[in-house]
């Protein structure tokens, strides 16, 4: 599936590519469930490529429908350390002619907290291919600020524990306006994630940011139902234009 992210204007500019597990009454085992077991399993390997697989095929159909945009896909920490990770990118890429550029991978700040050194060189690598780094769950982790400088970052996504308290809760509210504030000063693009009240979006853009991502705009479906979304707008909007 996935969820669609929006500027300040509310126009979809990207979105986020989430895995979910349909049973067959039709239920959705939801990722929190299955990422841990993947995890422990070691299936998470397989997975990861098969959804960095499906991230590159998902930004070649939305090139084909005439909307190009960047997509972001999870990586996990397992996946990530492979030997062969930035081999299995590369192919990946060449085997589907995908534009690394329309490509986000998230990682979270867990990443860090081994061999930190070998991990950036790594993100060098990667984004030698052109490829994007986001930062995602941000705060929540192994918040050393060091890193930041170091890493090939694109993007910082705000956890949505803090949006879900903003703007009413005063901790929150500084916390959201530190993490725009040094984003901008480092030239991040940032997303907030988990935006589900008006009164929430209206905090984020009066601070700045970017780009939104939660309930007040879409919930996370089949690629298909964003498509038809998208186009039907655009639709409108080039008859409204026309009229005009």
């Amino acid at each position: 599936h996935v969820q669609a992210q929006v500027d300040r204007g509310g126009r979809v500019v990207g979105g986020e590519l989430l895995m979910r597990w349909p049973l067959a009454g039709g239920e959705m085992v939801p990722p929190q469930v299955f990422i841990p077991v993947a995890e422990e399993s070691g299936l998470i390997i397989e997975l990861g490529a098969w959804a960095l697989r499906q991230a590159c095929e998902a930004v070649l159909e939305l090139a084909r429908a005439g909307l190009a945009m960047p997509l972001s896909v999870n990586v996990s920490p397992t996946q990530f350390r492979q030997a062969d990770f930035v081999d299995v990118v590369r192919c990946t890429l060449a085997d589907t002619g995908a534009p690394a550029a329309l490509l986000v991978l998230e990682v979270t700040e867990g990443l860090l907290i081994d061999k930190m050194e070998q991990t950036i060189e790594r993100m060098h690598e990667l984004a030698a291919l052109g490829l994007r780094f986001s930062i995602d769950d941000f705060g929540t982790g192994y918040s050393s600020l060091a890193y930041l400088k170091k890493m090939p970052l694109y993007e910082l996504k705000i956890d949505r524990s803090f949006v879900m308290d903003t703007p009413d809760d005063a901790n929150s509210r500084a916390l959201v306006q530190s993490i725009l504030a040094m984003a901008g000063h480092l030239g991040l693009r940032v997303v907030a994630e988990g935006v589900e009240t008006q009164a929430q979006a209206d905090f984020l853009v009066a601070h700045g940011c970017d780009c939104m991502q939660g309930y007040l705009y879409a919930r996370p479906a089949p690629l298909a139902a964003l498509i038809d979304r998208l186009q039907g707008k655009t639709a409108v909007a080039a008859a409204s234009a026309t009229h005009n």
